[in-house]
């Protein structure tokens, strides 16, 4: 990671995929200059043609600033506006979107750019995977979830009715633009949402990162500028990490980044995907794995409670709200579909303490009957 005044580089090495996350504070309106400098790694001749997707929260306030900063050095740049929202990702706005890059003549060279949250980054991603065989794409993530985690390591996808994220592909950026400046206008759930994959970094990978967050509550309830820029440089320097060891999910190591994520899709889906946001979600889904790592003997009470108590500090759920009333059998079920199970077998991130997790394909499913009819 290499810093300059007020402003961080963490680079993820991937070989010829190769990208750098900027981290800025206040400097939207100067993301053209790295866009052009990310756009000549594909081509000595960029098209300069780019279509902007984002979604009607954050357009006008976040889009227009990086149209505009194309726009002024010759860009030929169109935006297309989503609805808001985890219904955007269907086949539907998909086929749509296609249909916007035929319209502008889109070739190889075209770029897409996502500008707002996991939803829009996920979308864009997929739209630039499946286009005449892959087109580059850029992203500017402008909620803390996506700044931490969806924007970084190349996931893409859609959302297929019965399962999250179920159709997609790996596609890496060509770089991602973050400035925190944005989180600044984030409304209060969407940043706690946020913040639950924040602390599940310093759960699976750093507790000295997870001591951090402890002693700075203070600084990351008021949305300091300063602590956000190392928090959000630090999670993207451990997710890259993570991604360069595994970057298609094929070694087991990558699978860690999915702590709590059984759970939370299960819960998602279950309850119409926008009942929870996916960082409640997660947020939830970390205390019911931590309570299995119990059961199965990996850990004490003490490393959840650390856990329950650091989300109370950020305001971070940790129990589904009463208007959530799932079924144990319609849960298990779901995690049947999860993509880290193997012949409808459950395998589930768990921790061994803070700041180490590992993927267990044999916590017997009585014991996650068990946390769930606790819990539940």
């Amino acid at each position: 990671m290499t810093s300059s005044s007020d402003s961080l580089t963490v680079p993820v090495d991937l070989g010829p995929r190769s990208y750098d996350i900027a981290i800025v504070s206040g400097e939207l309106s100067s993301v053209a200059k790295s866009i052009e400098t990310w756009a000549t790694k594909t081509t000595d001749t960029p098209s300069r043609t780019a279509l902007i997707i984002s979604d009607a929260n954050v357009s006008d306030r976040y889009a227009a600033p990086v149209a505009d900063s194309l726009t002024q050095v010759g860009w030929t740049v169109e935006t297309a506006v989503l609805k808001a929202g985890e219904q955007s990702k269907c086949q539907q706005v998909v086929s749509e979107l296609y249909d916007r890059l035929v319209a502008m003549q889109a070739d190889r060279r075209t770029i897409v750019i996502a500008v707002g949250g996991g939803v829009v980054g996920d979308i864009s991603g997929f739209v630039a995977a499946s286009y005449a065989r892959g087109i580059p794409f850029v992203q500017v993530p402008t909620t803390l979830l996506a700044q931490v985690d969806s924007s970084v390591g190349g996931k893409v996808g859609i959302n297929h009715p019965r399962g999250k994220n179920l159709i997609g592909a790996f596609h890496q950026p060509l770089g991602v633009f973050i400035d925190t400046a944005t989180l600044e206008s984030l409304p209060e759930r969407d940043y706690r949402s946020g913040m639950a994959e924040v602390v599940k970094y310093g759960v699976i990978l750093d507790e000295e990162f997870f001591t951090y967050l402890q002693a700075h509550q203070d600084g990351v309830n008021n949305r300091d500028a300063d602590v956000l820029r190392h928090v959000v440089a630090r999670c993207c320097q451990l997710k890259a990490d993570v991604v360069e060891q595994d970057e298609y999910e094929r070694t087991g190591v990558r699978a860690v980044l999915n702590y709590g994520h059984t759970f939370a899709h299960a819960f998602e889906t279950l309850s119409g995907y926008g009942e929870l946001m996916h960082g409640e979600a997660v947020g939830i889904g970390m205390i019911y794995a931590s309570r299995l790592a119990e059961r199965h003997g990996l850990i004490d009470a003490s490393v959840t409670e650390r856990q329950v108590a650091l989300f109370a500090t950020l305001g971070i759920p940790t129990a589904l709200p009463e208007s959530i009333n799932l079924s144990t059998n319609d849960i298990l079920d779901r995690m049947k579909l999860d993509k880290k199970a193997i012949a409808g077998r459950l395998r589930f991130v768990l921790p061994t303490k803070i700041g180490h997790v590992a993927l267990y394909d044999d916590v017997p499913v009585e014991d996650v009957r068990a946390v769930l009819d606790v819990l539940g």
